[in-house]
């Protein structure tokens, strides 16, 4: 087992592996930029290193000034969390090289599954639904309208690399197609460095339901069920929960079998996530692989008794997954409310800002993720998310119910956040039947 880790990260994930690292004996360093100096989890690190400037290119995305840390502290590995470097193939590649075991998965194993185009290949060999659409990268507009002919509008282009909705384009006739294919590869290079897009079938009222899955350095691989992720904006996520309401079991149960089968496929180590669309006759068709931990890791941990980032340290250090497929159980239903430091009522605007108020909810089945304290400055260069709300229980009107006890009791000031447009959503009927699609958000904030 290691030794001492490196968490290549900040924020709430930094705190979340410093805890299971403690908990599992093991040292942990700690870099932080300027902006983060007086961040409170830093005085729970062993040792906390410096990194340079605010902007990330000058901290947390310099690659650099990150192995240098790890070797001034001497240690065994760095955990990257999610964001910054989690999917950079070449950070994992240049641990590697410089001896320092990266807990996630391969560059090869990354670079397969993160490319969305070589994914669908692997996807498909192992027999996981997929989209229809391009076989690979398209080359130029003829190709473009020519696949579009084949699957039928509405199509979506996408970015090869990447994610976040950035290259994106819902297209329903040709024209639109021809006037957005430059666009969306234009802004693919910008957003990627890699300019490559696909083009897929749009479906209209999907739902984004996603599988977690682990494997190890032997051959195994596992899935641990799955998560509805569909209340979104912009394609980003901003409730989670599990199991996905009113989705039929077999289904699922084959859905996550195939998961398991592709990140087998790919040698993969770690924790990852397939994550599909499903339509309204609940086919499902897959988006992409997520190489890394997610944000919304502890819907899962509560409903499997499990601890992911635990896990994923094990099969890191070269251990056998403890867990087979058998071994895993759902219990009941958890729901992850997203705090973000932002204004829904003004287009979410960024809310940075000291808080001087910080009354974080408790109680039975009630789990707060976050890395703020009374006193605490949200800086104004990351992400705004300051904190996630777990709540569960033995099933989801109950877990719904208690969701919306625990965010009346969340009180966060004076900065704005997500928690009065999240305690809405636990009161809307829609939300409470299961029924909403990715556009939901959307159309109830018109």
């Amino acid at each position: 087992m290691f030794r001492r880790i490196l968490i290549a990260n900040r924020g709430e994930i930094a705190l979340r592996i410093l805890r299971a690292c403690h908990e599992m004996d093991i040292e942990v360093v700690c870099v932080y930029s300027k902006a983060d100096a007086d961040a409170p989890y830093l005085r729970l690190a062993d040792r906390a290193i410096c990194i340079g400037e605010a902007p990330a290119r000058d901290s947390y995305l310099n690659i650099s000034r990150l192995i240098s840390a790890a070797e001034i502290a001497d240690v065994d590995a760095i955990h990257p969390g999610y964001g910054f470097l989690a999917e950079r193939a070449d950070f994992s590649a240049i641990c590697r090289d410089c001896k320092i075991a990266f807990i996630g998965p391969s560059p090869e194993a990354m670079a397969k599954l993160g490319d969305k185009v070589e994914c669908k290949r692997t996807a498909k060999a192992a027999k996981v639904p997929v989209f229809p659409g391009s076989e690979g990268a398209i080359e130029d507009e003829e190709e473009a309208v020519k696949v579009a002919d084949d699957i039928g509008y509405p199509v979506i282009i996408k970015a090869s690399a990447g994610g976040g909705g950035r290259g994106m384009r819902v297209c329903r006739n040709e024209a639109s197609l021809r006037s957005n294919i430059k666009a969306a590869q234009q802004e693919a290079l910008a957003a990627f460095g890699n300019g490559a897009v696909f083009i897929e079938k749009f479906l209209e009222h999907a739902r984004h339901v996603e599988i977690q899955t682990l494997g190890d350095s032997h051959g195994n691989a596992i899935h641990l069920f799955e998560r509805d992720c569909s209340v979104q904006r912009r394609h980003q996520k901003l409730i989670e929960e599990s199991p996905a309401p009113g989705v039929d079991r077999k289904k699922i149960a084959a859905v996550g079998e195939g998961a398991a089968r592709l990140i087998k496929a790919a040698n993969y180590c770690g924790a990852a996530t397939v994550e599909f669309l499903m339509d309204e006759k609940q086919n499902f068709y897959m988006l992409e692989v997520n190489t890394r931990v997610q944000v919304e890791h502890p819907v899962t941990e509560m409903v499997t008794g499990t601890d992911i980032v635990k896990l994923s340290i094990l099969v890191a250090a070269g251990e056998h997954l403890p867990l087979k497929q058998k071994d895993v159980e759902l219990r009941g239903h958890a729901i992850e409310c997203r705090i973000n430091a932002e204004d829904p009522d003004r287009n979410f605007m960024p809310s940075a800002g000291l808080i001087d108020t910080w009354q974080v909810p408790g109680g039975l089945g009630v789990r707060v993720d976050s890395h703020v304290v009374q006193g605490y400055r949200v800086p104004p260069n990351y992400d705004s998310m300051v904190g996630k709300l777990i709540c569960h229980a033995e099933d989801r009107p109950k877990c719904v119910a208690r969701t919306a006890r625990a965010l009346r009791e969340f009180v966060v000031g004076p900065i704005k956040t997500t928690i009065p447009l999240q305690l809405r959503l636990m009161e809307q009927s829609e939300f409470r039947t299961g029924a909403v699609d990715i556009h939901y958000l959307e159309r109830l904030l018109k």
